[in-house]
């Protein structure tokens, strides 16, 4: 299969962080299924279920590294704040920044959940943009691009939820 990278990344919308998604991650796959070789095509899938066994796994490691790396910090301010060992809880990363640190600790403290986790995932969506610098029409572009649109679905249905009756649940089951 011929690669039109050029022709589908030029026709797919912008992507702007706390904007609705301009369409479902399904319909981003069919588009990219008629246009790019299957085994780029194996990758995109894998990103939306998590997968870590990927054709393409570089870019993909740096993704997966990074939200590691930000979970664990997560892991030591909340163990630090419970008194227990996070050991147990951390993932292997090898790295640990201090930007990093000040990023989880400001989510940890924000006083709403769903404002700290506003926080985390702007910081996501901060690292993809960096890694899309250049890269402009390839596979790298299609992957941080399909990670955006991911993050504005599971905002978009976080959205849509009806928040009382949630809260009401949550509330009677204490």
């Amino acid at each position: 299969m011929p690669n039109f990278y050029v022709y589908l990344i030029s026709s797919l919308p912008m992507l702007n962080f706390e904007a609705k998604p301009p369409f479902p991650f399904e319909v981003f796959l069919s588009m990219c299924a008629e246009f790019i070789p299957q085994k780029d095509f194996e990758s995109l899938k894998a990103i939306s279920g998590g997968q870590t066994q990927t054709p393409n796994p570089g870019i993909i490691k740096k993704i997966q590294g990074f939200d590691t790396i930000l979970r664990n910090e997560l892991v030591r301010i909340r163990a630090a704040h419970k008194k227990i060992d996070p050991e147990k809880y951390l993932r292997p990363d090898g790295y640990t920044g201090q930007s990093i640190y000040h990023i989880a600790l400001a989510a940890h403290r924000n006083p709403s959940p769903l404002e700290g986790e506003r926080i985390l995932d702007k910081e996501r969506w901060n690292f993809l943009d960096e890694l899309s610098i250049g890269h402009y029409f390839d596979l790298d572009f299609l992957i941080v691009y399909a990670s955006k649109l991911l993050i504005l679905e599971r905002w978009e249905r976080i959205n849509r939820s009806d928040k009382a009756s949630l809260l009401e649940g949550e509330l009677s089951k204490n």
